[in-house]
């Protein structure tokens, strides 16, 4: 007996839950939980089970192919831990706050390695016994550097890169490698605050909330798929760098929630936005 999690989406039609879960009955599982939703505008089915018994995958989703619509996407995944990449500069936050929850065995994953282009987070990353790899853009243009890394990649079977602040735009042709599979966080702020110190040019306007956004990087900077959000309140008193440091706390806990949802296969991706279960 094991667990299973069966990801489906598809046109939808009537009766599809059903449908599901009379085939699950046939095949003698037993349903943990489910979550379905249907995009009525875009007519789109979505549904992430949970389920455990003797399972035969080619069978199982033969037997939903032949009750789903033509077009239906079938995942049938056992929760095994995903091999997972960190890439970072040189602030520590984002990247602390992951190793810490893998320490504690929060996140079903397993670091092979921290990619950073500088040497200033490795003290960091070797207390937690990971490989640091310092890959340095000095002297190479964008591409020659993107190379180096993809040269490092290609020896790992990577389920998902983590950008956790890494300050590198990455090129389109880096990007198509890893199609929904690279997660990035940023503040909130953009498109307003963009350039140097944003918190400094937010405190100068007086905002009043500061927020964080986790993402899939696709070919438009800071437009890919958001994962996951989150925003917390400031005021006049607030200096700008009492702002940084909230946003930073925004930051990291919003990128490690975004990379628990996609560990755990919740997160289906379309018409460059996201459902999550």
């Amino acid at each position: 007996m094991a667990r299973y999690r069966v990801l489906i989406d598809s046109e939808d039609e009537k009766g599809l839950v059903y449908k599901i879960s009379k085939i699950f009955f046939e095949q003698n599982l037993n349903i943990i939980s489910n979550n379905e939703f249907v995009d009525k505008v875009n007519n789109k089915f979505f549904m992430r089970t949970e389920v455990d018994g003797d399972i035969n995958s080619d069978a199982l989703k033969e037997k939903l192919q032949q009750i789903l619509p033509s077009n239906a996407n079938i995942n049938i995944k056992l929760p095994n831990r995903k091999n997972v990449i960190l890439m970072a500069t040189k602030e520590s936050h984002a990247l602390g706050d992951i190793l810490i929850r893998h320490f504690d065995g929060e996140l079903e994953a397993d670091i092979k390695c921290v990619i950073s282009n500088y040497d200033t987070l490795k003290p960091l990353v070797e207390k937690f016994g990971i490989p640091f790899i310092t890959v340095s853009h000095e002297g190479l243009s964008r591409e020659e550097h993107e190379k180096r890394i993809l040269d490092v990649l290609k020896g790992y079977d990577v389920d998902y890169i983590v950008l956790a602040k890494y300050m590198r735009i990455l090129t389109s042709d880096f990007v198509k490698n890893y199609e929904n599979k690279i997660i990035n966080i940023h503040h909130s702020f953009l498109p307003a605050f963009i350039g140097a110190n944003p918190y400094k040019q937010a405190y100068e306007r007086g905002v009043k909330i500061i927020g964080a956004t986790a993402h899939f990087v696709n070919d438009n900077l800071d437009e890919g798929p958001i994962i996951a959000q989150d925003i917390t309140e400031v005021n006049h008193a607030y200096s700008w760098r009492d702002m940084q440091q909230i946003g930073r706390d925004v930051e990291k806990v919003v990128l490690s929630k975004a990379l628990k949802l996609a560990l755990e296969d919740r997160i289906f991706v379309y018409n460059n936005k996201t459902v999550i279960f």
